[in-house]
């Protein structure tokens, strides 16, 4: 093993090693103007020769220099965004030690809306797909953090608990100098990154690696946020370390450091805390080379952490990237996680029947012990101009051990008492995965023909094993204090699910004409499952339950079946600098085959689809401040595990769901479109997103709820193919207005949004077809903040939100309205150079929640924070969270048959002292003397 690592070492060190040039003083420098003379900032420049490589950004006016420049012949190579790249050969002259390059004037991408200026420096720029934002002119603190930058950008939104929206879509992915950091990781990023370090953060639509190489899109898009590391920062290193204690026993233990050269960067962050924040989101997992389309690529387990409750957390994990060279760069991450979460809810659901609703009040506890390993890879190789590889391998461990308890009450519709019951649940699951995902681009000719393959394979499973025990008694529904019967019902269950996702996709492009092109795809996709699930049911005295025609908790399944796409498309995309489109068809038949078997039967799984699709997509730039885009995919999704399989599954004899083996698969059409418009000069932002869906064979419930004698209520439910369309609608908007240097800024936002779901419902449970319901949804938002940021030192944020979310059914007299109104004060201010106060005030006013709607938090945080150590690179502060101890979850959802009401309890009242020592030293830059406190009053991850 010892001659293994020394070996590995010493073929990193050559790899890593310094070239073999003489040390020199000469020194290269040039300018970058656009077509009309005016100097270019902040572009990235290159110098690339034999071996070596150095790399710059060219200042405010558009100088670019390199210092002890060893190669004698090279290139200096220069890219912007919205501007066409560009690259020169230079020689040195014999016996000179300084050489000046040739001015380099570039053209404006003809994909890009014109560029602003705002007293000398680039606030905005708009392209087809990207928002970029330079964060030089931004009021920020010392010592922020990345999420303190976004608060302040236009159209972009940043919750209490860290959630990032932009232009109406919520952010999944987060990457640096366009590389996934920790697999993307939102929040690790955006609240432990310092914002004096960042250039720009661009908010993209990314249609994932295809459209990055080749243009051509696919699929719906994913809200990213890419954030660029000023070059100037590109060697150096970052600590951060704090430590805290407060009343209730509340600590919080927690370190960064983060070092970077030219080549390389390694970050490091551990975290460890019972104040409800998780340094990383395990549900989050890099792209890859191919985006996942289910199968192998579910990562199994529970939601890792989460706001409500009370969690104790730990966690630790490394970033690195390093580049070999322009062509070989690799980079990946592994993160370690624990969460011990403690929860409370009550709850209210209400049941869609034909005379009204069944109502169950719910309370419960809960204990969730989560665990999870993850770890990413990406190799990157240019192989040549014409050739590009990626391969991306992930590794990833589950860990769940869920128990729970609940008492809950059930009436009829008649507002009578039928039955309670207690629950007790114990689980203990593990979740492992692995994949493998890569691409290969092959640029046939410089006119555009061109030659893209992807592929993934992704395989998990999931072993689960769960104790349940059900006690209810029975009312009398005559003589409400006595009781008619009881229940006890103890059932064990052992699950195995194995799966696995391979794709592989191709697509080949053929120029026709100057403007246009012409793509022929195909993609392939198969998932394939073997789940078992075994079941026994035992009475208080604990003997097996017999199984009756009324009850079916004892049983034992295998099921093994896949599901098979094959997507055929050919289409006609056109650009210039006004238009751009694609239009063409699809067509894609989907296989679902396997079979179902348990201890004394068996059935086939044998169902056959085809579905034809356009291929739709348009972009039209107005101006060059203004554009739109209107997107169409179609996607067909596979029914679940239980919705398929064809006998009974539950794990109590009042609570049975049947599977229905001749469901076919759904398809989803979704249009969106997309408008962007601004006068960026006058300080103006408009953005503006609608969102359509359309679903043939949408898969909906059939459910069946009926009291029976000495039973109490019980419910069945079964699932069917719709045969009327099922649709929903979305939108949002959001105006930003800028006054004197974005001292004063004004921020109207909102949106609508419907959704029709379909259920079928009966009270007898032998009727075999129900009534049809349609609950159909509105939900309205509408919000406006102000802020007032005159400087640094002083920023006042007053706001107001408002939600409304109305349910009609069309069976019966169901209506239901929920609103909340939502004022807010954010505020900080310096009261002397080192000394910063800040305070947030939330109020809620809930109304239509019935008994929970007395929830009516008044949320109060504030702080004190001092400065001191030589260097003010330590900080001392006292905070205080929840003042008035309000703090509260509630929540509504709306589905097919049913209205769910939540609340839940979330960290309240404490006091906390926090020590923070922080420093940064970059080459040629003097140490940071800052702290990492920061005007927003959500305690950061790091």
């Amino acid at each position: 093993m010892d001659r293994i690592v020394r070996a590995f070492l010493f073929i990193c060190l050559l790899v890593m090693g310094p070239t073999g040039y003489a040390q020199t003083k000469r020194v290269v420098q040039g300018m970058l103007l656009d077509t009309e003379s005016r100097p270019i900032s902040g572009a990235s420049v290159r110098l690339i020769a034999d071996g070596d490589s150095m790399g710059t950004s060219s200042s405010q006016a558009g100088f670019y220099t390199f210092e002890n420049v060893k190669a004698q012949k090279f290139k200096i190579r220069v890219s912007s965004l919205g501007f066409d790249a560009s690259e020169k050969e230079v020689d040195f002259p014999e016996g000179q030690t300084e050489v000046r390059v040739p001015t380099f004037m570039l053209k404006v991408n003809s994909n890009m809306i014109e560029e602003v200026v705002v007293q000398g420096v680039l606030t905005v720029q708009v392209k087809g797909d990207t928002v970029e934002y330079s964060t030089k002119d931004l009021k920020l603190r010392e010592g922020s953090v990345a999420e303190d930058a976004l608060k302040k950008l236009q159209g972009v939104e940043v919750d209490k608990d860290g959630n990032v929206t932009a232009q109406g879509e919520q952010v999944t992915k987060v990457r640096i100098n366009g590389k996934d950091f920790f697999g993307g990781d939102v929040k690790t990023a955006t609240q432990n990154l310092p914002a004096n370090i960042i250039e720009k953060i661009q908010v993209v639509d990314d249609y994932g690696d295809m459209a990055n190489i080749t243009g051509n899109k696919s699929g719906d898009s994913e809200k990213i946020i890419n954030i660029q590391i000023d070059p100037k920062y590109n060697k150096g290193y970052m600590t951060t370390l704090r430590a805290g204690y407060g009343t209730e026993d509340r600590y919080q233990a927690t370190g960064m450091w983060m070092g970077m050269t030219d080549k390389s960067q390694v970050s490091v962050l551990g975290n460890l805390n019972n104040i409800n924040a998780p340094l990383f989101d395990f549900n989050t997992m890099g792209g890859g080379a191919r985006r996942r389309m289910g199968g192998g690529g579910g990562r199994g387990g529970s939601m890792f952490g989460g706001t409500s409750g009370l969690t104790n957390a730990g966690s630790i994990g490394v970033n690195i990237r390093h580049d070999f060279s322009d062509k070989l760069k690799v980079y990946g991450s592994y993160s370690y996680g624990r969460d011990d979460n403690d929860l409370l809810t009550n709850s209210l659901t209400q049941y869609f029947v034909e005379n009204g609703t069944q109502d169950q009040y719910s309370d419960s506890t809960a204990n969730n012990i989560f665990s999870s390993h993850r770890f990413e890879g990406n190799l990157e190789w240019n192989i040549s101009d014409k050739d590009y590889v990626k391969i991306t391998p992930q590794f990833g461990f589950n860990g769940t051990d869920a128990n729970s308890s609940s008492f809950g009450k059930f009436f009829d519709e008649n507002g009578v008492l039928d039955n309670s019951d207690t629950r007790t649940e114990g689980s203990l699951s593990d979740a492992p995965r692995f994949g493998i995902s890569g691409l290969y681009n092959r640029k046939l000719s410089d006119k555009g023909r061109n030659l893209f393959m992807n592929f993934n394979y992704d395989n998990a499973s999931t072993t689960k094993d769960y104790q349940g025990i059900l006690e209810r008694l029975i009312n009398d529904p005559n003589e409400q204090g006595s009781t008619l019967g009881e229940i006890y019902e103890r059932t064990v269950q052992e699950l195995k699910n194995k799966s696995w996702n391979a794709g592989a996709s191709l697509s080949y492009l053929e120029p026709v004409s100057e403007h246009g092109k012409i793509e022929l795809s195909y993609d392939f996709n198969k998932n394939n499952y073997d789940n078992k699930q075994y079941q026994d049911a035992f009475d208080a005295a604990d003997n097996v339950l017999p199984n009756t025609a009324e009850r079916m908790l004892n049983y034992h399944y295998d099921q093994d079946y896949s599901f098979t796409t094959h997507r055929f498309g050919a289409s006609y995309a056109y650009e210039n600098d006004k238009i751009k489109y694609s239009l063409g068809a699809a067509v894609q038949p989907s296989k679902m085959l396997g079979d179902a078997s348990s201890d004394d039967a068996s059935a086939v799984i044998d169902r056959t689809n085809l579905n034809w699709m356009p291929i739709a997509r348009f972009e039209y730039k107005f101006s060059r401040q203004k554009n739109i885009s209107i997107n169409y995919s179609g996607q067909s999704n596979e029914p679940t595990l239980n919705q398929i399989l064809p006998y009974a599954v539950g794990n109590s004899s009042t609570n049975i769901t049947y599977g229905n083996p001749n469901l076919n698969p759904e398809f989803r059409h979704r249009v969106m479109m997309r408008y962007r418009s601004g006068d960026f000069q006058k300080g103006n932002t408009f953005f503006a997103m609608i969102n359509g869906n359309l679903t043939t064979d949408r898969i909906v419930s059939y459910v069946k709820r009926q009291r029976v004698e000495n039973v109490g209520m019980v419910s069945q439910t079964q699932y069917l193919n719709e045969s009327d369309p099922v649709y929903n609608l979305s939108s949002f908007y959001h105006y930003g207005k800028s006054l004197k240097e974005k001292t004063y800024n004004i921020m109207l936002m909102g949106g609508v949004s419907y959704n029709k779901n379909i259920s079928y419902i009966s009270q007898d449970l032998e009727e075999t077809s129900g009534t049809k319901n349609i609950a159909n949804n509105w939900v309205f938002n509408q919000g406006l903040m102000l802020r007032y940021n005159p400087s640094e030192n002083l920023e006042i944020n007053p706001g107001v939100r408002y939600a409304f979310n109305h349910t009609r059914n069309s069976m019966g007299t169901n209506n239901n309205n929920v609103s909340t109104w939502t004022p807010t004060l954010i505020g900080s201010v310096n009261l002397t150079p080192t000394t910063i106060f800040g305070a947030d005030f939330s109020k809620s006013f809930n109304s239509g929640y019935g008994p929970l709607t007395s929830a009516n938090p008044f949320i109060i945080n504030t702080y004190i924070e001092q400065k001191l150590l030589k260097g003010q690179r330590g900080t001392v502060r006292l905070q205080a969270f929840d003042l008035l101890n309000e703090q509260t979850n509630l929540s509504r959802t709306v589905q097919e048959s049913m209205l769910l009401d939540r609340q839940t309890n979330r960290l309240g009242r404490y006091f906390m002292l926090t020590f923070t020592f922080k420093l940064q030293k970059f080459s040629g830059i003097a140490p940071v003397e800052d702290n990492m406190g920061h005007g927003g009053m959500r305690r950061p991850r790091m």
